[in-house]
């Protein structure tokens, strides 16, 4: 399987807002923690979602940035940027399930989530779990 960098949707990757950093960066070889290794696009109407994965600084460790994209007229997106490291991404997982969940218990029990996987349950936590985390 081939990456293919983000070409469309006006996404080009890290600072694609059209702010030039490049005199403050060091050059393009140096820079290779800042390349996408993986990505996977999620469009969603004027919205668009980019999971990508990237190595560390030192390329011996990797992190996830969750991009939303959203299309403000044909030249110009607003952009916002999440990034997830590993020692996080099982709680961010879990708490994504758990919303999502309560939202499809609680308040839209009828409605149809496409594209939404059956996962088990997950377990229900207090905000006194929270504290501990």
């Amino acid at each position: 399987m081939s990456y293919e960098p983000h070409t469309d949707y006006g996404y080009q990757g890290a600072h694609s807002d059209g702010y030039n950093m490049q005199d403050r960066r060091a050059p393009r070889e140096d820079r290779h923690y800042r390349e996408e290794v993986y990505s996977k696009r999620v469009p969603a109407g004027k919205r668009t979602y980019f999971f990508d994965v990237k190595p560390t600084r030192s390329g011996d460790d990797y992190f996830i940035t969750i991009t939303e994209s959203k299309r403000i007229d044909d030249h110009h997106y607003e952009k916002h940027k999440i990034f997830l490291y590993k020692e996080d991404f099982g709680k961010f997982i879990a708490a994504i399930h758990e919303v999502v969940q309560h939202i499809r218990e609680e308040y839209l029990p009828d409605y149809d989530f496409k594209d939404l996987p059956e996962l088990p349950l997950a377990p229900r936590h207090s905000r006194d779990d929270e504290a501990t985390d």
